[in-house]
């Protein structure tokens, strides 16, 4: 199937000024993974909240209500993001697309502001907002990347994304820190002001700084000339690129492999506090933040590391590496007992976070075959992403339900590394001879 002629403007790729404005983007949106997803606000919400809570008509645990309807905003993502990126990629329109989400996430975060028991409804509906403007808007993002990258750049460029995205989070949940725990410096006083201010920082921060970002990346590229029905013409577009996915041999087995080792990196990230707060004996409030400082410093290197030795290795063989070591990490978790433990865990989680998500997502960049349709197939790639929270999570929880024992969801989690671990020893190095993609 021949694509529409296209028109519009082009980018020059591996333009310094352009690589690292499309880098800021990770540093303007990874605050919301860190203090809305990570750290604040979890600790917010069950400080302000009872433990049963009933909504819509039904009683809730709290924990399990955020929860869900932080799954929820997952299914959004999923459901919606490969028909818009479809149409984004038809209509050239990816920065666009990319703009509109951002706001809603930005503006999302600065809602939590009114975030209250009394107003439960509207404050979990900013919630799944927010998650569904960070989800949606990374598609388009990422879409950029072979566009901005020739392949042989792409784990630096994606690395560098990686690295400034956990430094920058790191200042804004250090500022953040210091509001809550020294409000009379900010002009504040104590309670839970401070922590709502911290919310509308996220928002401010994540919009401001991706102007940067927006300034350097062109729009309307590789638009089709043909105009209108772009919802038919979106769809049309997904089912083009789902089949030369399927055709893409190597393609296909790596974005299987990655939606199952992801599973268990996922919920690692969002399960980690509550592991900690449960099975390491002593464990301190202060202690929580602290070894989500350490992972996200680390990562920082991590990331470059990884960058580093895919030139060495390849990506398939530094991925492998990258997952064996979760798979340490599975095993340690389990063993593991003391707060000093426990922080030398979190260095470990760190070294390989950054390393297995910059590397992850080059990896599938510079996989992909000859196409303009960048955006229809990092859908594919996000809902890969966004399932494997939800089914990695959802196995955690379920593992501790049958068990009562999170060391137990945390040793199973090594499975989900050890099939991908697998899959990725399946996925060809090169694409066999003889595959044609319609581009």
């Amino acid at each position: 199937m021949q694509a529409a002629a296209t028109e519009g403007s082009t980018i020059r790729k591996d333009h310094p000024k352009t690589i690292n404005a499309w880098a800021m983007y990770d540093w303007a949106n990874s605050v919301y993974s860190l203090v809305i997803t990570s750290s604040i606000f979890p600790i917010f919400y069950e400080n302000t909240t009872e433990e049963n809570i009933v909504f819509a008509g039904y009683t809730f645990k709290n924990t399990a209500l955020y929860s869900y309807t932080l799954s929820f905003s997952f299914l959004i993502v999923v459901f919606i993001t490969p028909l818009l990126s479809g149409i984004a990629d038809y209509a050239g329109r990816k920065k666009a697309f990319m703009q509109f989400f951002c706001y809603l996430g930005g503006l999302s975060c600065m809602g939590l502001y009114f975030f209250s028991p009394e107003h439960l409804g509207f404050g979990l509906l900013m919630v799944v907002l927010a998650g569904v403007g960070f989800s949606a808007s990374q598609v388009f993002y990422n879409a950029f990347l072979p566009e901005i990258a020739s392949p042989s750049e792409q784990d630096r460029v994606s690395a560098r994304g990686y690295a400034l995205g956990y430094i920058g989070s790191v200042i804004l949940l250090i500022v953040n820190l210091l509001m809550i725990t020294q409000p009379q410096w900010f002009g504040m006083s104590s309670g839970d002001m401070p922590a709502r201010v911290a919310f509308v920082t996220v928002g401010i921060w994540w919009i401001g700084f991706a102007q940067i970002t927006f300034s350097a990346l062109p729009g309307n590229v590789h638009r089709r000339k043909v105009k209108g029905e772009y919802l038919y013409r979106g769809y049309l577009e997904l089912r083009k690129v789902f089949f030369e996915l399927k055709a893409t041999r190597r393609l296909r087995f790596y974005l299987l492999a990655f939606f199952v080792f992801n599973m268990g990196v996922q919920t690692v990230m969002y399960m980690a506090v509550s592991f900690a707060k449960k099975e390491i004996h002593d464990m301190p409030d202060g202690g929580l933040i602290t070894s989500i400082l350490i992972i996200q410093i680390i990562a920082v290197g991590g990331a470059y590391f990884f960058s580093w030795l895919s030139s060495r290795l390849g990506n398939l063989r530094a991925l492998s590496v990258a997952v064996v070591t979760w798979i340490a990490v599975c095993i340690i978790a389990y063993l593991i007992y003391t707060p000093h433990e426990f922080y030398l865990l979190a260095a470990l989680v760190g070294a390989v976070m950054g390393g297995i998500q910059s590397l992850s997502r080059s990896t599938y960049s510079k996989f992909l075959p000859d196409t303009i349709d960048h955006a229809s197939y990092f859908s594919f790639y996000d809902v890969s992403d966004k399932l494997g929270i939800v089914i990695g999570t959802f196995s955690f929880g379920f593992i501790y339900e049958l068990t009562g024992n999170l060391r137990h969801s945390a040793l199973a989690l090594g499975l989900f590394f050890v099939i991908g671990l697998i899959l990725l020893l399946l996925t060809p190095s090169k694409e066999r001879q003889g595959v044609r993609v319609a581009v």
